[in-house]
């Protein structure tokens, strides 16, 4: 039986309870500064946005400064209604809930922060085949500990440095260094979403920030805990690396840039693991934000690799490359935004790149034939209102997608295209 499975995960519990005891038998206060809001004018705004789930606080405290916990719940309907590669017609709608989880932090021992969030939920029944809800314990989000050097030793050369391991995020490209809780469209784009993989390797990270300068470096494990998928918790070093860098420059007050790579060295071919679905991949990305409206542009190029990193099939080999733009501004200020999204992707093999598994390449019957999303060109427009009643921490998203993916030699046609009508309620806290 996995340890890690249960409903409710007692790692991240356990061990905030643990350093919340030693701080009490410490003899220092145990009595927690919670945020409350504005005075006595409480709203469900103020509540939400001033960390309700601060347990404990205390600075003086030796052993434990911050206790957190917090959660985020997003869920999403759709429509989509398009043709196949043999251009029968077909139409379906979908809910599911993106996302549960809970997550936690704690900064102990002055210099120490422990950040972990676990997901409580798998909906798979948009997915071929069908599926079903599984409200349980499914995997960590992220399971990271910290160390500040910059505070420990006193550095004054620099704004901020620290070493990181564990579980991380994997952020390559704008769209992806983007939290889901803050993300401008209901889902990110095909390309983004390429790159991502919603990958969480485990690896040691290193970040340095001096003035509008803030670099970031890491050496990951490319283990992905057997049978394709992720690991559940951490991973171990018994297979290939992937090194990772990513660069921020904030320009002005209005412009910042940001560079990412990777690179897989993983060789499937001697049985080591490869998370990574491509060889390498880099993203360069420029956001400008005026206050009332703002433009991000992001270029991301990148090489699938061969069967060295579990890319078996010709046709789905060799370079891919993308291009997103994305207009947005306030039709309402704080309240009611207007995005725009498009996107192009292309790749010097038939195969080589893939839609989002939401919602265009779902089961559509056993009729129709979207070769699983698969070709070598796409191209997809979004536009979009975001209505927002507590800033990021609760709105809910509207969008009109469409995506048309050219197959060659996938069909009659050898293209598909589709629309897709967008729902998403996002909260957190």
């Amino acid at each position: 039986m996995n340890p890690f499975h249960s409903a409710c995960h007692p790692v991240v519990p356990v061990l905030a309870g643990c350093l919340f005891a030693t701080a009490v038998q410490a003899g220092e206060p145990a009595a927690a500064e919670v945020s409350s809001g504005t005075g006595g004018d409480w709203s469900l705004c103020d509540w939400m946005t001033t960390k309700p789930g601060t347990i404990y606080k205390n600075a003086e405290n030796p052993f434990l400064q911050e206790l957190v916990l917090g959660g985020r719940f997003q869920w999403q309907a759709a429509y989509v209604s398009g043709n196949d590669v043999n251009g029968y017609g077909f139409s379906d709608d979908y809910t599911d809930v993106r996302r549960f989880r809970l997550e936690s932090s704690a900064a102990f021992l002055r210099y120490f922060k422990l950040k972990a969030g676990i997901n409580l939920i798998d909906d798979s029944r948009f997915e071929p085949g069908g599926g079903e809800a599984d409200w349980d314990y499914q995997d960590f989000d992220e399971a990271l500990l910290s160390f500040d050097i910059k505070k420990a030793f006193g550095l004054d050369a620099v704004d901020a440095l620290s070493l990181t391991y564990g579980r991380h995020k994997f952020n390559l490209g704008h769209e992806v260094h983007s939290s889901s809780k803050e993300l401008l469209t209901v889902e990110r784009s095909a390309i983004a979403n390429k790159v991502y993989g919603s990958y969480r390797p485990t690896g040691l990270s290193g970040q340095v920030a001096k003035g509008r300068w803030a670099l970031t470096g890491a050496l990951f494990s490319s283990d992905e805990g057997g049978a394709g998928g992720n690991n559940e918790f951490l991973g171990g070093w018994n297979d290939g690396l992937a090194y990772y860098t990513s660069l921020r420059f904030d320009a002005t007050d209005e412009w910042s840039f940001l560079w990412d790579f990777v690179y897989n060295d993983a060789d499937a071919v001697r049985g080591e693991d490869s998370l990574w679905a491509y060889s390498w991949a880099t993203s360069l990305a420029a956001d400008y934000d005026a206050g009332r409206w703002g433009l991000i542009v992001n270029g991301i190029y990148g090489d699938n690799g061969d069967a060295s990193n579990g890319v078996a099939r010709r046709d789905r080999q060799g370079d891919f490359w993308g291009l997103v733009v994305m207009p947005h501004a306030w039709l309402v200020e704080e309240k009611l935004e207007a995005v725009f999204r498009y996107q192009y992707a292309g790749s010097s093999e038939s195969q080589g790149l893939r839609t989002n598994s939401r919602y265009f390449r779902a089961d559509h019957g056993p009729v129709v034939n979207v070769n699983g999303g698969r070709g070598n060109e796409h191209h997809a427009l979004y536009a979009g209102l975001n209505y927002y009643f507590c800033g990021h921490n609760l709105k809910v998203q509207s969008g009109l997608e469409y995506d048309w993916m050219n197959s060659p030699g996938a069909g009659i046609d050898g293209d598909t295209g589709a629309f897709t009508w967008w729902f998403g309620f996002r909260s957190f806290f």
